[in-house]
């Protein structure tokens, strides 16, 4: 079973925080070979939510809008065509639908169905902008963290998938935050995880070898990436 699996099963808050802490470390070892990407990615992860959460009503650019796809594609499968077919949405399209897409959370189905209208966005593009405005409402719809969610292969992209994921990912924040009230988890930090922990065992197993200490050795095998019984937990 792949590190992934363990971790959205995993119900220990410590082993999530141990994952969460490497996620810059594997987003550089992604990064040897997309070289643009470690930039991109403090781009979306720090900069674009101060900046949109900054406004007194949330809504991104176009500019914002062709970097966020940017970043998606040089993270996951790289599309050119659609790097190209983002940019031609108006300036002002752009502004009024993200800013109406924002007014309709906490429905996060009818957001995505808002982003939607624009031109190269789709489910999973929208999602990575409703992670970046209101990362309590919405995951960013990864391949890696899709598939690390039991019963959600192959991945759809539809609303209809995203939903489900989603309320996977959040039925994993009720049970982080009841254990682990004060750190925070969100949605978009829930995913962050699993991406990390997923991209970690196909890239930088060694990675993982650091999490060995307790009490993350008590949940992974770091040789069969397997997750042990409740009996050797205790051990």
């Amino acid at each position: 079973m792949p590190l992934s699996g363990p971790l959205y099963a995993c119900e220990d808050p410590s082993v999530w925080r141990a994952v969460l802490d490497i996620y810059w470390d594997v987003i550089k070892a992604k990064g040897e070979k997309q070289k643009k990407l470690l930039a991109l990615e403090k781009w979306y992860q720090e900069e674009l939510p101060a900046t949109v959460m900054g406004r007194q009503e949330k809504y991104l650019t176009r500019d914002e809008l062709v970097k966020l796809m940017e970043w998606k594609l040089t993270r996951g499968k790289f599309r050119p065509r659609l790097q190209q077919m983002v940019a031609t949405n108006p300036g002002e399209t752009v502004e009024s639908c993200t800013r109406r897409a924002f007014k309709l959370l906490p429905d996060v189905e009818a957001a995505i169905t808002e982003l939607s209208q624009l031109k190269a966005i789709g489910p999973a593009t929208a999602s990575a902008v409703l992670a970046a405005g209101a990362p309590e409402e919405a995951a960013f719809m990864a391949d890696e963290a899709v598939e690390s969610v039991t019963d959600l292969t192959p991945i759809q992209y539809t609303i209809k998938h995203y939903s489900l994921y989603l309320n996977k990912i959040r039925d994993c924040v009720r049970k982080l935050k009841k254990a682990d009230p004060g750190t925070g988890w969100t949605p978009h930090r829930v995913e962050m995880c699993l991406w990390a922990s997923a991209v970690a065992q196909k890239l930088c197993p060694l990675l993982l070898e650091t999490l060995r200490s307790d009490p993350v050795k008590a949940y992974y095998d770091c040789d069969t990436g397997a997750c042990p019984t409740k009996k050797q937990k205790t051990k």
